[in-house]
């Protein structure tokens, strides 16, 4: 059996999207099989409108041009990129709750689960990352 990467997406900045997005495909270009599980401010990675206006933390503007320069794939590449790689994104059932939203504000594709549910997968992962 090939190796498990999981992965807890928390935060919601660009900068958190870039670092779970880029883990995610290069673990899944390394044939391993990846989830994300997206729970609280991580939710904005993948809201149908969220990813697209990710925050970037203050006095750090100047690193988005260095994205842009760097030539980096923006979130709206990234993100299909990462599900045509096989990456499962699993938003937070909890969380989806708590905060009112239901399956149809994200992007398609998403599961719903609970943390029960990715502790499955998780519980013997090879790697494990919370971002």
């Amino acid at each position: 059996m090939g190796k498990k990467v999981a992965i807890i997406a928390a935060n919601g900045s660009l900068f958190d999207a870039y670092k779970v997005f880029n883990i995610a495909t290069a673990a899944a270009a390394s044939d391993a099989e990846v989830k994300i599980f997206f729970t609280f401010e991580g939710l904005n990675l993948i809201h149908k409108e969220g990813y697209k206006q990710l925050p970037i933390p203050e006095g750090r503007e100047q690193i988005a041009a260095g994205f842009k320069k760097a030539n980096v794939p923006s979130m709206e590449e990234m993100i299909p990129l990462a599900q045509e790689m096989g990456v499962t994104f699993i938003a937070c059932q909890m969380t989806m709750d708590v905060m009112d939203l239901q399956k149809d504000a994200f992007i398609d594709g998403v599961e719903v689960g609970g943390a029960a549910t990715f502790l499955q997968f998780a519980q013997d992962a090879d790697v494990s990352l919370t971002f």
